[in-house]
């Protein structure tokens, strides 16, 4: 069942507006400002975390043990498409980028920088260093909202796809420092084992050679973030695109090779674990 919610996930994702429907925050946010409201629970990160992801995770681990029981755990598969599409970045990284296209297409790098501050919240000086930003941007996005989520749906099912998420909500809307830098150390840990993995991809899919010079010199830090990790991996897959700034088609070209690497990890991702569902 597990390979089935995943491709029902993934045309849901690509091909219908329902993602957007289902990915409502509006009780999650209002249980925020309750946690963030009562003095106890904002001087305490702990039972606060308890509140906002481990309570809900709970919840529905014992819906989906329920649902699993009849008929063979077939009640259950909504549920877990549901889980998992929630548990899904918010946004579309392709529509959030197509006014920067647009204005780097002209070669109006003024409209470029100020439509990336304004959409991507990326920020950059001049030209090369922009684009660099909006590359990264790109893959931490696609990381963050895609690869992450189904890594822990197909190692650990939908409740760890839904703790992933909900930890990134927290980081996101809090105002309280103390619960922010917590919620950021336990996504930390969470993206330790899958941004390797897909830095890994990434050498099976582009430039072994350069990735792997990358994943050497990270592979055991456990500090490094996972987002550099993911950036120049997946800028080393591409590597020597970046010598001078590309603008107009050439730099766009570069943000499309990006989403084709993407992409093909993303099949490998699928390939590999159609096959461990046939033989393990």
């Amino acid at each position: 069942m597990t390979f089935l919610v995943l491709l029902l996930a993934l045309l849901v994702e690509r091909f219908s507006r329902w993602r957007l429907r289902l990915q409502q925050d509006i009780f999650w946010l209002r249980l925020l400002d309750r946690v963030e409201l009562d003095p106890d629970l904002a001087g305490d990160p702990r039972r606060a975390l308890f509140r906002l992801v481990l309570l809900p995770v709970l919840v529905v681990g014992v819906l989906l043990a329920l649902l699993s029981l009849p008929l063979y755990g077939w009640l259950a598969l909504p549920l877990h498409l549901f889980v998992l599409i929630y548990s899904l970045g918010r946004g579309d990284v392709l529509t959030e980028l197509r006014p920067f296209r647009e204005a780097w297409r002209r070669g109006d790098s003024e409209a470029a920088c100020l439509v990336a501050e304004r959409d991507l919240a990326v920020e950059a000086e001049e030209s090369l260093s922009l684009l660099r930003r909006v590359q990264g941007y790109l893959l931490w996005q696609a990381y963050q909202s895609f690869f992450a989520v189904i890594f822990w749906y197909a190692l650990l099912g939908p409740v760890a796809a839904l703790a992933y998420r909900l930890l990134a909500l927290t980081g996101e809307h809090t105002t309280l420092p103390v619960l922010r830098e917590r919620s950021v150390r336990l996504r930390h840990l969470f993206d330790w084992l899958p941004a390797r993995a897909l830095a890994l991809s990434f050498a099976l899919v582009g430039n072994f050679a350069a990735v792997f010079r990358v994943l050497l010199r990270y592979l055991s830090d456990r500090e490094v973030p996972a987002a550099k990790l993911v950036i120049e991996a997946g800028r080393a897959a591409n590597e020597g695109q970046e010598a001078e700034v590309l603008v107009g088609e050439a730099g766009l070209m570069t943000l499309d090779e990006l989403w084709q690497l993407l992409v093909r990890a993303g099949m490998l991702w699928y390939v590999v674990l159609a096959l461990a569902i046939l033989f393990l």
